[in-house]
Order: C-alpha cells, then sequence, then structure tokens
C-alpha cells in the first residue's frame, strides 16, 4: 500500500412455535454457510465507521448465509509517511475536519478534535486488542470494536493509549489490563501481522472492503461504504443460484438494543425502513420506558441502555 497515495472519498465511501405439520421434508443444507464474509477495516477509519448502519443490517437479515470474518487492515501504523492528499491530509490534526464532514455526510456522528487535542499517533494498538480478544471469542470481539469507535468517534479518547484501551475493555467485563499486556507482546502482532497477510491476499487497498468467497473460492469485493442493495446482490451473485436470497426480518428493537447498548437513529432507521422523523415514536413503541435513555450528540439521537 502507497502511503501518499491513501484516498478517503466521500461519494465512494472509500456486523418452539406452534402450527408446524406432523410430517415434512427439510433441507438441512440451507443450514450449512458456505460463504465466508471478510470484513477488512480499522479501529479509526471514518468510512467503515459511517457503514456500522448498513452493515449492521446486512449482517441481521442475511447472516444466516455466510461467516462473518473482521479482519483488521492496519490504516496508521505512524505518521511517518503517511499521507492522504485527496483530503489535503498531511498530519494529525487534519484529520478532524475531514471526520466531522464524513459524520456530517453519513449521519454517524463523529466529534473529530481528539486529532487536535490528543492526536492518535497509531491505530495498531486498538487492532492489537482486538486480535487478542477475537482468539478467545469473535463476538465479544466485534462489542470490543464497537467500543473503541464510540470512544474515538463520540467522545474524543485517543485509542491509541493504553489506559484507554484498558479501560474499554474493563467495561466489557473482561480483564483490561492483562488483555492490553498480552496484545503488546511479540504473540500479538503475530496475530494482527497475520491479518496483514490476508489483507495483502484478498487484494485490499482500502477501508472498508467487504470480500464474499464461496466454496469454489470464487468471490465479489466490494470496496467503501455502499448500500444494502449492492450487498444483497453480491451475495446472491457469489451463491451462485437462480433463486432469489431471502431476508429474515430484523429483530425487535429491545433484543438488539440488549446487545448493542448504544444506537444512533440512522441505524434504526436503516434496520427497520424507517423515516428519521418516524424514530421517537417507534422508539417509545418498542422500548419499555426504563430500559433506555435518550439523546443528542452532534445533532443527532441516539439511545442507550440505563
Amino acid at each position: 500500500m502507497n502511503k501518499n497515495n491513501m484516498i478517503c472519498d466521500l461519494e465512494t465511501g472509500v456486523c418452539g412455535v406452534g402450527g408446524e405439520e406432523e410430517m415434512e421434508l427439510v433441507d438441512f443444507n440451507q443450514l450449512e454457510k458456505k460463504i465466508t464474509l471478510y470484513y477488512v477495516t480499522d479501529p479509526i477509519c471514518s468510512h467503515c465507521w459511517a457503514l456500522e448502519p448498513v452493515l449492521k443490517r446486512f449482517v441481521e437479515q442475511y447472516g444466516h448465509y455466510f461467516k462473518f470474518q473482521t479482519v483488521m487492515g492496519g490504516l496508521l501504523p505512524s505518521w511517518n509517511g503517511f499521507a492522504d492528499k485527496t483530503n489535503g491530509i498531511g498530519g494529525p490534526s487534519d484529520v478532524a475536519g475531514h471526520w466531522r464532514e464524513v459524520g456530517v455526510y453519513a449521519r454517524m456522528p463523529i466529534d473529530g478534535n481528539v486529532w487536535i487535542q490528543n492526536p492518535i499517533q497509531s491505530s495498531f494498538p486498538p487492532s492489537l486488542v482486538f486480535k487478542v480478544i477475537q482468539q478467545k471469542d469473535e463476538q465479544l470481539a466485534d462489542t470490543y470494536l464497537r467500543r473503541a469507535r464510540e470512544a474515538v468517534f463520540l467522545f474524543n479518547q485517543n485509542i491509541g493509549d493504553n489506559q484507554v484501551l484498558t479501560n474499554i475493555v474493563n467495561a466489557m467485563n473482561l480483564d483490561g489490563a492483562s488483555i492490553v499486556k498480552e496484545a503488546d507482546l511479540s504473540s500479538g502482532r503475530e496475530l494482527l501481522d497475520e491479518d496483514f497477510k490476508l489483507s495483502r491476499k484478498l487484494g485490499v487497498r482500502g477501508f472498508p472492503t467487504i470480500i464474499m468467497v464461496n466454496e469454489e473460492n470464487k468471490g465479489i469485493k466490494i470496496v467503501g461504504a455502499r448500500s444494502i442493495e449492492e450487498y444483497v446482490k453480491g451475495l446472491q451473485e457469489v451463491l451462485s443460484t437462480s433463486e432469489e436470497i431471502k431476508a429474515q426480518p430484523p429483530r425487535p428493537l429491545k433484543k438488539i438494543l440488549e446487545n448493542e447498548s448504544l444506537l444512533f437513529s440512522k441505524e434504526i432507521e436503516e434496520m427497520y425502513g424507517l423515516e428519521k422523523h418516524e424514530v421517537k415514536e417507534f422508539i417509545k413503541k418498542e422500548l419499555p420506558t426504563e430500559m433506555y435513555e435518550i439523546n443528542e450528540i452532534l445533532d443527532e439521537l441516539y439511545i442507550k441502555t440505563r
């Protein structure tokens, strides 16, 4: 990857019922996930944050077709030699305005002041912690990645700092100190290097990139933050079937919030096909009042568990 030609483009955007028959024929082949979906990303990738609403819905409604695997891509090894000439980024302070622009465009809030107040020097520390947690539990690792992004994009926490990372992991009821310590070992770097090797093998040059691969080792690569329709189309193609793939209905909002803890209006709109003005009423209808609190940040509504 040529660090001096990194590009982030807003336009392209470079997670027993009754009524059964007594006897029925069941095709158990449908239960086997024959597609692997690689989500190549980075904890400080702003367009990956912008993709969250669509990716969350795609996994929720079509995840029964594929095995989901998050791969770290290594966006910022250090500031030595790094530049994004297209967006006028040559140093940390240049990132703040670009991040805010992405946040407004995608309606996934980004403050950006971390780059002025306490700039991140590398995205490798949060990536290393991700890999250590992923070795123990893949779902917990994806939860950690979400929490780390909330910390940096919303609350201006420097997730390149070990104490910040320790606090994030502790809040998940894990041993933050031991996990961050393990991430600093050579074994942690070996895990991360395996992801970088896989990323290169998959031909990834920008983030987010989603690659879906079938049993015949043929696949579809989709670069940038795209619409749900494009991911569904890609999945249909890689399944190599004329039969139209079927979306599962999303779980109730209560169940999703229990897993996520914090959801933005844009995520709720995308998941349930709502307009922005319909979200507050939908929340009131779906959630018991004692379960959540509703707030705004950077002119965007969000809910979180109490």
